[in-house]
């Protein structure tokens, strides 16, 4: 556990020279002229120079270039400035900048106070005069601020070498082998009995036209030699405790079913078959199964989610054997967690575009599968009937549009793109075309978004294979409706193409294949668990997608692959490189950095009332603890910095204001409000 946090021992400790007069440094950055175009800096600069405490007020073409922030090093050092306060871009891109500049310097990295005149003034307005006055008013909030700011130490905890691996898939298999690498143990969990994922129920993937399942089963290969991995299958997360660098996490596992040395014969005798999900129930399975030939673990596993009371009945070799699901719980103690639990193919709902209703509509994931299992020749055959005519819809499930597209369970339509289908289509339709010379293609599409590289030669290479191209507008989706009787094809696409102008065109088809999208797998529980949160998409949440793109706002779980998104197979791999990367930086050194900006509990003011515990969102963040204080038995507030998100909620719950946010006390935030509300100093601006 780490050390609680003592109000008095920091107050203490703290070497705020009160004696030490408080000189301020104010910098006005142009942002290259993101903000000068709109503010007139030097006027902001000459203000602040007129505030109490501000020895030097500078401007500069871009604050955070190497010159820049030389400036603000040559300033402290030769002006005894000991505040800095910059105004420039978001907190977000250069806080951490200028907090290494002034550290450099020799200052504690939190004397320093960042001014988003960017975002809060020059962006919003367009009055030049008005922008000034408010990026002073600004520029004076966090003057009257950095008075009042005290040193600060990062909270630093000791970190497990080991990091917990959540889904089997391409993303999850790449994060565990390359934090290996890194030498960190790894435990990773994976719902299924099998590893794999998605990928497993491909043929070749693109851009490369690599086998997919040989690429797959090297990196699989791989995984399971490596002795830093241990592996549970048939495994969920069902419990965790504790912070970055220490979650104790609880695994539940359930029983693969069958000893090895009988599961091929069990297998062999099992008699209960069900929807075969390798095949998106195009065919059937038995219970006890292989998902598929070559598939790791190699020993066939029961079924038990098609087994409701857990128990199963097998006749072999003439004696009845019971078998029985009999989970048990792994407890594992990790620094980190990187979530990679994938997608799943959107599900058309019964008759959008003929699906459920329509024999000859079939999804593309689906149509993959179908064209695996085909009988090999010159001519396509599909449940033994030949097609001559095959057309493709793009964006079923993505783009959709309010009061167009029926919503999905939660109320809300998948209005985003789900950014593979496009080359994914394109990249089917050639290979038909390459198998098939003489079948008519027919590709309906919203917009074609080959973004990636290399995909856009698909397209020109379909364009080149006479695949012939139909565009609908997404107001206007095509219909997919049977033919008639006298028909020599048994369904038809209706839509508006707009390649002509909005001529009605009725394309005659054997098979419709739907490009359907991606949505995320369903993690109520992980998200419930590990206070992740979703976005609007439904995919888990980065912190921000160029600067902290595979980070959560929860330290120490980190994102990899479709958990986060629609991506290709390059990009999953490459992202959860990227998570690794983050993981390793993380506990490689058996030590984490959090920022100090934490809740500080004044024992002298609380009275142990217990309404922070009620409001605090975070397990474990505060708690009340007895104690002796002038000889009495006394419950107090105190405060787990490790668990403090330091969201400020206690501190107005607190009915004595014993609680505080250290760099942002309820004192610093009342200056800053006088500051904004005060009279700005006189300069003439001119508009």
């Amino acid at each position: 556990m780490p050390e609680k946090h003592d109000s008095k021992a920091a107050a203490k400790a703290k070497s705020s020279p009160k004696e030490e007069e408080v000189r301020i440094g104010a910098y006005t950055c142009y942002c290259g002229g993101n903000i000068s175009d709109v503010v007139y800096c030097e006027k902001v600069a000459e203000a602040l120079a007129k505030l109490p405490n501000v020895v030097v007020s500078r401007t500069d073409m871009s604050m955070c270039s190497d010159a820049g922030q030389a400036k603000i090093e040559e300033d402290i050092r030769e002006h005894g400035v000991n505040r800095v306060v910059v105004g420039a871009c978001a907190p977000s891109l250069h806080e951490q900048t200028f907090r290494g500049t002034v550290q450099r310097a020799g200052l504690n990295p939190f004397f320093y106070h960042h001014v988003g005149l960017r975002e809060q003034d020059s962006w919003v307005h367009h009055d030049r005069v008005a922008a000034t006055k408010k990026a002073i008013r600004l520029m004076s909030a966090g003057i009257a601020k950095a008075r009042l700011l005290e040193p600060l130490e990062h909270i630093r905890l000791s970190a497990e070498k080991h990091a917990l691996v959540i889904g089997g898939g391409i993303a999850g298999l790449r994060a565990a082998r390359d934090i290996s690498r890194r030498g960190l143990k790894v435990t990773l969990i994976e719902r299924s009995p099998f590893l794999g994922g998605h990928m497993a129920q491909l043929e070749s993937i693109f851009p490369t036209e690599e086998d997919a399942r040989t690429v797959l089963h090297g990196l699989i290969e791989e995984v399971a030699a490596d002795p830093n991995i241990t592996l549970y299958t048939s495994s969920e997360l069902t419990g965790v405790r504790g912070y970055v660098g220490d979650y104790q996490v609880q695994i539940t596992q359930q029983s693969r079913g069958v000893d090895e040395d009988v599961a091929e014969e069990a297998m062999a005798a099992c008699t209960l078959e069900v929807p075969d999900d390798y095949n998106y129930g195009l065919t059937q399975r038995k219970v006890i199964y292989k998902a598929y030939p070559g598939c790791y673990p190699p020993t066939p596993a029961v079924d038990w989610k098609n087994i409701p009371d857990g128990k199963l009945e097998l006749k072999m070799n003439g004696k009845k054997i019971k078998l029985e699901n009999k989970p048990k719980t792994i407890d594992v103690k990790v620094g980190a967690i990187v979530i990679a639990t994938g997608f799943t193919p959107y599900e058309p709902r019964k008759g959008e575009y003929g699906y459920g209703e329509l024999p000859e509509v079939v999804t593309m994931p689906q149509f993959i599968r179908l064209l695996a299992m085909a009988p090999k020749g010159e001519e396509l055959v599909i449940n033994e009937k030949p097609v001559r005519n095959i057309g493709f819809i793009h964006c079923v499930g993505s783009r959709q549009i309010d009061d167009v597209h029926e919503p999905q369970p939660d109320g809300e339509v998948n209005n985003y793109c789900s950014r593979v289908c496009c080359t994914a289509t394109l990249h089917l339709a050639n290979d038909l075309r390459h198998r098939f010379p003489d079948l008519n293609i027919f590709d309906v599409y919203e917009d074609i978004r080959t973004y990636g590289r290399g995909h856009e030669d698909y397209y020109i290479e379909a364009s080149e294979n006479r695949v012939v191209f139909l565009r609908f507008h997404g107001e206007e989706p095509p219909e997919v409706v049977a033919s008639p009787d006298d028909d020599v094809s048994p369904v038809q696409i209706k839509l508006k193409d707009y390649l002509t102008w909005g001529e009605e065109v009725e394309v005659p088809a054997d098979l419709i294949v739907l490009a359907v999208g991606i949505m995320p797998n369903p993690v109520d529980d992980l998200i419930n668990l590990l206070k992740v949160s979703p976005g609007t998409d439904r995919f888990l949440l980065e912190v921000h997608p160029k600067l902290r793109p595979v980070e959560t706002a929860v330290p120490g779980i980190v994102l990899a692959g479709t958990a986060q998104g629609p991506m290709t197979i390059q990009e999953s791999c490459a992202a959860a490189s990227a998570a690794a990367a983050k993981v390793s930086v993380l506990l490689s050194q058996g030590l984490v950095e959090l920022e100090p900006y934490v809740a500080r509990v004044d024992l002298d003011l609380c009275k142990g009332s217990g309404e922070c515990v009620e409001v605090c969102a975070y397990e474990d963040a505060i708690t009340l603890e007895s104690m002796t204080i002038g000889g009495k038995e006394v419950k107090r507030a105190v405060v787990s910095p490790a668990n403090c998100a330091g969201c400020g909620a206690c501190v107005s719950a607190c009915p004595n204001r014993a609680i505080d946010l250290q760099g942002w006390t309820l004192g610093q935030y009342q200056s800053m409000i006088e500051a904004i509300v005060a009279e700005i100093p006189a300069v003439e601006i001119e508009s």
